[in-house]
């Protein structure tokens, strides 16, 4: 099998090595774009005003120990929702932006007040308003349902698709190679190192 060369994606669930320098240890802030990473990109209208989305609970947990463990996660989406305000309070996730038409450049406004920079963080997208942040960041990941030029330019691509359990694969993923997703598995009284994404 060919290995994969310099601007290839990487293949579901692989790594890609290359001009990366982050490590694991280094990435201090998640952002998660919402439709077709935290959902599977389909809005559902009836009768109310807004849309329905559905959100995966095991994306839910995850989100969860990542701050617990000291991670700062952030949700960007070009759209406003109040579903998504409802969840993110649920996720006491408290840096919520919607409706950004700019994403790199909103993002680097609340980067810049708390000191982060941009080579400290994964972003988890799916379409190509997501490239000028995963083009920039220190970790940039794709769901595997992504389009081609996101999984191009990832790091890292799920093999579970946007909605589907996603977020909590790659969280896994960043999290298990410092040891740190082990921790989340002690606390629960789970044994051995498989994540429960693993195959």
């Amino acid at each position: 099998m060919a290995s994969a060369q310099a601007g290839d994606g990487p293949r579901d669930g692989q790594e890609k090595i290359g001009k990366w320098c982050a490590v694991m240890a280094d990435i201090r802030c998640l952002v998660l774009d919402v439709d077709g990473v935290l959902t599977d990109g389909r809005l559902w209208y009836g009768e109310a005003a807004e849309p329905l989305r559905a959100f995966h609970i095991h994306d839910g947990l995850a989100i969860k120990w990542f701050a617990r463990l000291g991670g700062w996660p952030v949700i960007l989406t070009g759209k406003k929702s109040l579903a998504v305000a409802r969840r993110a309070k649920e996720l006491e996730i408290d840096t919520v932006i919607q409706g950004s038409e700019d994403k790199r450049r909103d993002l680097e406004e609340v980067l810049g007040q708390r000191g982060v920079p941009l080579s400290a963080v994964a972003m988890i997208g799916d379409d190509l308003p997501d490239l000028p942040v995963l083009n920039a960041c220190g970790y940039p990941i794709a769901v595997a349902n992504a389009v081609e030029a996101v999984r191009r330019a990832a790091r890292f691509v799920t093999r579970r698709e946007g909605g589907q359990g996603a977020v909590r694969e790659a969280i896994e993923h960043l999290m298990a190679r410092e040891g740190r997703w082990q921790e989340v598995r002690a606390h629960f009284g789970a044994g051995g190192n498989r994540g429960t994404t693993e195959r």
